[in-house]
């Protein structure tokens, strides 16, 4: 027995080492991503700018589909077992999140639609409300995706063909007049095309490409892949000249009436009912109009002395053609910063980046690493808190904010570019019948907590075992009997486990059984099984699984015995009861972990917006309580296991109040009101609460998670002993399949 002995304790010290080093290791990526969220929340890059991903915490499962699917980094991380959206300002809408989850518990939408007033009101079909034939695709809708633009040019020319397909054209007036050769322009006309209609196609520069044509030279652009009318599919990455040239060749070789050089400035309605669409140069009277135009408009300027000097630009094509420059770069975005990295790889440039905020919270991971890099190897200087104060023709001067106040800096300078985005062409689309008032806006749907589910899953349930049930109470007269007296009755032949309908029902419960793994195939991101979306394959995951049950107790005759086939049975059953029971396990537990942290950050932003007012020694005082209360909190809740948390709630009452007194004394001291000591303990007392709250539900979250292993074992073991019955069955033939039982 020693040996034994020996080798189970090395193999139990063993695992348990294994599971330790496991979970010291999640619990520092989850605090890393918490702390990620509270410096996002810190410089903003927690809310959207357009759309924003939304979680449904009661039905989220923690698989973390949703976090390896997305192509923007950090967007969504994975906390207590949920998705949590760390830096919303990164996505842009890819949706691939929502496609891929397999319980529906996140959505993408436009943030903040209700009250904005920048985002156009626009039919389903993308026609603008008030202004029938009029309508918007691409960047202009505030959907910024390449794929997208695609999608509605081609919706907007297919909805124009319906719509004239019975309405004749006598006077010879065009059908469709799209305004814009970006990807949606190009996509309306190629599609207009395709339907034979009468258009033009207007764009404001030498050849097609929109806002993709005024990208740096060799920016990478990355895309979904698309289908593009009258061509076919799109890769999903080009360089910026690749995908200008595949466009100009495509219009080409389509021979699409393209009129360049035509500068879009409003349209009007003639007395036929037609638009009448004013460029520059002409005019152009069509029965519907498609705006393309993209979002950006004009640059957005700074407005101080200097900006009309001729070095200042508002966009860079090719950073090759400055070289021994003195640069400023101004802005905190993808553009910005590229810009700025693209100038210092040029010989002999000196390149300075002003960003008006204190870090940069919009731009891609990627660009941040290739910027740290810059910085470390000294190619280039970062201005944070730093605005432009005046141009001059051979300097520039600015304002940092520093701890130290405000200074003024002077910069020696030959080159500046303005990246600070663009404004919108709202007040020229307004002018053309586009309206913007949030009040006609059709309200967006609720995204609130949907559920877990489990009634869907129990009906599916429910209905599944009923239809087994009514089969048994039609067949009570065979499943009634003894074992022993079966092989007399007349429907033995038909339901015995080896033979006719008996043996198929066998059969169909082992072809669930793979079509059920298959879920684990298609849900893994090393497979390439993109067939049909997760959310289906979950639902056909809990589906076929009691059906695989069901036919799996027909099969055996309602009676299954100590043998190989009847233990597989016990553990498929096992397997559905463990996966029933987990599944809302890895919903509802993480649920409240997850709450918790959402509801300790809100605690934390109270405290630091509650000293907006307050003079300097009053914020003074408010930060070291901030300081001093985080401390418990992250020895607390990231510094302890287990044991060390379940013991703080025990003692650490006592902890708590010492530290709350000595601050109040501190307070007291400094003379700071007492309404706003009693305020700061409040919320002190509350963010440490909180934070333990989620620790013990984490932990609880930790010992649950083991049933996950348990439904995994157990499902190994069920198809190992499926997989020796079936070899047995072969085996024996002649006897399972025409012998006698």
């Amino acid at each position: 027995m020693s040996w034994p002995l020996l080798i189970g304790v090395v193999v139990a010290l063993g695992l348990s080492l294994m599971v330790a080093i496991a979970r010291r290791l999640e619990l520092r990526r989850m605090r890393r991503a918490l702390g990620d969220r509270e410096q996002a929340v810190r410089q903003g890059s927690d809310k959207a700018q357009l759309a924003q991903p939304v979680v449904d915490l009661s039905r989220c499962l923690g698989c973390g589909t949703c976090v390896d699917v997305c192509p923007e980094d950090q967007v969504l991380k994975l906390v207590h077992g949920q998705a949590m959206v760390v830096h919303g300002a990164r996505c842009v809408g890819h949706a691939l999140c929502e496609r891929e989850c397999p319980v529906g518990a996140i959505k993408v939408t436009l943030s903040d639609i209700a009250e904005r007033r920048d985002i156009p009101v626009l039919t389903e079909q993308l026609e603008a409300v008030g202004s029938p034939g009029l309508f918007l695709a691409g960047e202009v809708t505030a959907h910024s995706l390449i794929k997208t633009a695609v999608d509605h040019g081609t919706a907007v020319a297919g909805e124009v063909a319906r719509r004239l397909e019975h309405e004749p054209n006598p006077n010879g007036t065009l059908d469709l007049c799209v305004v814009g050769a970006g990807p949606a322009g190009l996509a309306c006309s190629l599609e207009a095309k395709r339907h034979g209609l009468k258009f033009v196609t207007l764009d404001q520069e030498s050849g097609p490409g929109g806002t993709v044509a005024k990208y740096p030279r060799r920016k990478l652009i990355m895309s979904q892949p698309v289908d593009l009318p009258l061509y076919g599919r799109l890769k999903s990455s080009y360089t910026k000249e690749e995908l200008v040239e595949l466009w100009a060749h495509i219009a080409e070789e389509q021979q699409l009436p393209i009129r360049s050089q035509e500068t879009f400035v409003g349209l009007s309605r003639d007395d036929d009912g037609n638009y009448v669409v004013r460029t520059k140069t002409g005019s152009y009277t069509a029965r519907n109009v498609c705006l393309a135009v993209g979002r950006r408009g004009s640059p957005r300027k700074l407005g101080v002395e200097g900006e009309d000097l001729s070095k200042v630009a508002y966009s860079l094509l090719d950073a090759h053609s400055y070289q021994h420059r003195r640069t400023l770069v101004v802005g905190g975005g993808d553009s910005a910063v590229e810009a700025a990295m693209g100038l210092a790889e040029q010989p002999g440039n000196q390149v300075t980046l002003s960003y008006r905020k204190e870090s940069f919270f919009r731009i891609r991971p990627k660009n941040q690493e290739r910027l740290d890099e810059c910085l470390r190897e000294g190619k280039l200087e970062v201005l944070f808190n730093s605005e432009v104060r005046a141009i001059r023709p051979d300097s520039v001067e600015l304002t940092v904010q520093s701890g130290y106040g405000t200074a003024t800096r002077t910069l020696p300078n030959d080159e500046v570019f303005v990246m600070a985005g663009g404004s919108a062409p709202l007040e020229l689309l307004e002018r053309s019948g586009v309206s913007f008032d949030p009040s006609l806006r059709k309200a967006a749907p609720q995204l609130g907590e949907q559920g877990t589910g489990l009634v869907h899953a129990l009906g599916i349930g429910f209905t599944l075992s009923l239809a087994a049930l009514v089969w048994v109470m039609v067949h009570a007269d065979y499943y009634g009997l003894p074992a022993s007296a079966r092989a007399a009755h007349p429907k033995h032949a038909l339901l015995r486990p080896g033979l006719g309908l008996g043996l198929w029902l066998g059969i169909g419960a082992t072809a669930l059984i793979l079509v059920n793994l298959l879920y684990l195939v298609r849900r893994s991101p090393r497979f390439r099984l993109n067939v049909g979306s997760l959310q289906i394959w979950m639902t056909s995951h809990v589906a076929t699984g009691i059906l695989a049950l069901l036919l799996a107790t027909l099969h055996g005759a309602m009676a299954p015995g100590n043998t190989v086939a009847g233990h597989a049975f016990w553990a498929l059953a096992v397997l559905l009861v463990t996966g029933a029971i987990g599944r809302y396990f890895y919903a509802c537990v993480p649920r409240a972990a997850n709450g918790r942290e959402l509801e300790l950050q809100e605690v934390k932003a109270r405290l630091g917006r509650m000293s907006e007012e307050w003079d300097q020694g009053q914020r003074e005082y408010r930060e070291r309580a901030r300081s001093a209360v985080d401390e418990l909190i992250e020895k607390k809740q990231w510094g302890s296991g287990f044991l060390g948390r379940v013991l703080s709630m025990l003692t650490g009452r006592g902890g708590l109040k010492r530290l709350l007194t000595r601050l109040e004394d501190e307070g007291r001291e400094e003379g700071i009101d007492e309404e706003q000591i009693k305020e700061t303990m409040q919320l002190a007392r509350k963010a440490h609460r909180t934070a333990l709250m989620a620790a013990h539900y984490e932990d609880l979250r930790a010992v649950l998670g083991t049933w996950r292993w348990l439904h995994r074992w157990m499902a190994a073991l069920m198809v190992l002993l499926v997989v020796i019955h079936i070899v047995y069955a072969l085996a024996y033939y002649p006897f399972f399949f025409g012998g006698k039982s």
